[in-house]
């Protein structure tokens, strides 16, 4: 019987550094690691009327696509399960946030799609003020994509709401802060976890869990 391929969800803000983890990854020798995460989902397979789709900030902009998003994800989680169960390891860079009623119970559904499945949610931290001199400082390719600066210090609504929101879900397996650690040694240490074997419970037994209240 095949053995399942390793899961890791990076979770954390946008310009975290969450895609440089997972070209890292990719880059690593050994079997390949599938990317399957936001910036994949949104280009390439949600329609343009959609997006950005499961890329959605906090804060409301777009009511209309909240109740996709939420069987979006699920179905997101459903795919990397599909890929993991053929014994290819998987890496999604993506952004849970709490911010709308419609899905709340989003990230519990997806963890529940991975059950039985060796997956290690991961926490890409950054403070804010290195992600708003990434952010104003721009990259390569995606121009205009991110908010930035007004050039006076202060923190654009938006990017306060992503830092506020993209955590508050519980705590991680894994937490990396990209202030600190380059891609390579984040991806060093991701790989040094799983080595290590996924803690039980994991942070995706806990979510999958139900809730007592």
């Amino acid at each position: 019987m095949r053995q399942p391929g390793w899961i890791v969800v990076l979770n954390g803000a946008p310009r975290s550094g969450k895609s440089s983890i997972v070209a890292a990854l990719q880059a690593m020798p050994g079997d390949p690691w599938m990317n399957l995460g936001v910036d994949v989902h949104v280009r390439h397979v949600t329609p343009q009327a959609y997006r950005p789709g499961i890329g959605l900030r906090p804060g409301g902009e777009r009511p209309d696509l909240e109740p996709w998003i939420a069987r979006f994800y699920p179905a997101l989680y459903d795919s990397i399960a599909a890929h993991s169960r053929q014994g290819l390891n998987v890496v999604a860079d993506l952004g849970h946030h709490e911010a709308y009623t419609t899905l709340r119970d989003v990230l519990p559904a997806c963890a529940r799609c991975l059950a039985g499945l060796p997956a290690l949610l991961v926490g890409v931290r950054c403070p804010i003020d290195v992600i708003m001199a990434r952010r104003n400082a721009g990259q390569a390719g995606r121009e205009g994509h991110y908010v930035t600066g007004a050039g006076d210090g202060t923190i654009p609504p938006p990017v306060r709401r992503w830092q506020d929101g993209v955590h508050a879900h519980g705590p991680y397996d894994l937490d990396v802060d990209t202030s600190l650690l380059g891609p390579a040694a984040c991806a060093e240490a991701i790989l040094e976890r799983l080595n290590d074997g996924i803690p039980r419970p994991s942070a995706f037994d806990r979510l999958a869990a139900p809730s007592d209240q």
